[in-house]
């Protein structure tokens, strides 16, 4: 089973930091695909376009602003959109623009966070978007060592802003999951990534974290920002939707090899989290122009 997926090769050198492309059009045409550069899309006056990032699609409204991460699947689609002058500037720049090291210094920490949380596409508050907007768009006037150092000094603002949102599940890009400071926290993550298809409880996982389940219930929130249990349904969502993306299985099957033990507790679950049915979900995604084949 295979997916026709655009790999775009951008027309990023490896001699340049990052490229820019700032246009006016009257409707979106590029299909979905992904590469290996981060991107920040800045998208103005497009209300009732399709956002498809990941496993994420979602109608947008009149302006935002979103970094999608290296190999994450993303585009944005006509839909609704009726606007004859929608407003894009798009940023792409190598994965490797800040090396590792760099990353790992104090005054880095929050673009290092924020580079992996774009593993799963970040959307920037209203607020956000509207104080880096004018800096986007006269980005383009500036050259050389000072267009860099705006770009990083945007990233940086970008990085400590308020309110971002993740927008594609954990489990969808394959990828590995975001450093914790907690050696048990590590350990139960890891474990919930191999078993997420069979029965986890609370209790096996605190006698993993060899924890009683009431302080690995706090514990596991305190570091994490989320439940035990939201952070496995969130697992188990991005496989589903990965396969409801990528294969003909029906949706009954998607939801037991998915880890749910019941097709209806798989429904409620997954409109709850993506505001539509598994079904439905299918046929958006797929009419983006992403078919999937034998």
């Amino acid at each position: 089973m295979q997916k026709e997926l655009l790999k775009e090769i951008t027309p990023l050198t490896q001699g340049d930091c990052f490229t820019l492309f700032s246009r006016v059009k009257s409707k979106f045409n590029f299909p979905l695909h992904y590469h290996e550069e981060y991107e920040l899309n800045l998208i103005l006056d497009a209300p009732g376009a399709k956002r498809v990032v990941g496993d994420h699609m979602a109608e947008i409204e009149d302006f935002e602003l979103v970094l999608v991460g290296s190999n994450l699947q993303h585009g944005w689609f006509q839909h609704k959109c009726t606007s004859p002058k929608i407003r894009e500037v798009t940023i792409q720049f190598h994965k490797d623009l800040f090396d590792e090291n760099l990353l790992r210094r104090n005054q880095l920490s929050f673009i290092r966070g924020m580079f992996e949380k774009s593993s799963r596409g970040i959307l920037f508050s209203k607020e956000t978007t509207k104080q880096v907007a004018e800096r986007l768009l006269s980005l383009n006037d500036k050259h050389g060592f000072d267009s860099v150092l705006e770009l990083m000094s945007i990233l940086h603002d970008l990085s400590v802003s308020r309110n971002m949102k993740m927008l594609s599940d954990a489990s969808f890009n394959n990828v590995e999951h975001h450093f914790y400071s907690s050696r048990r926290i590590e350990k139960t993550m890891q474990y919930i990534n191999q078993n997420f298809d069979k029965v986890i409880t609370l209790a096996e996982v605190s006698k993993l974290a060899n924890m009683s389940e009431a302080a690995f219930s706090r514990f596991f929130r305190t570091k994490t920002g989320t439940t035990f249990i939201d952070s496995l349904n969130e697992i188990r969502l991005g496989h589903a939707s990965r396969l409801l993306i990528d294969t003909t299985q029906s949706v009954a099957e998607i939801a037991y090899n998915s880890g749910f033990n019941n097709i209806s507790n798989f429904n409620r679950i997954f409109k709850k989290k993506k505001g539509t049915t598994p079904k439905e979900f299918r046929e958006s995604y797929l009419s983006t122009g992403t078919r999937i084949f034998i």
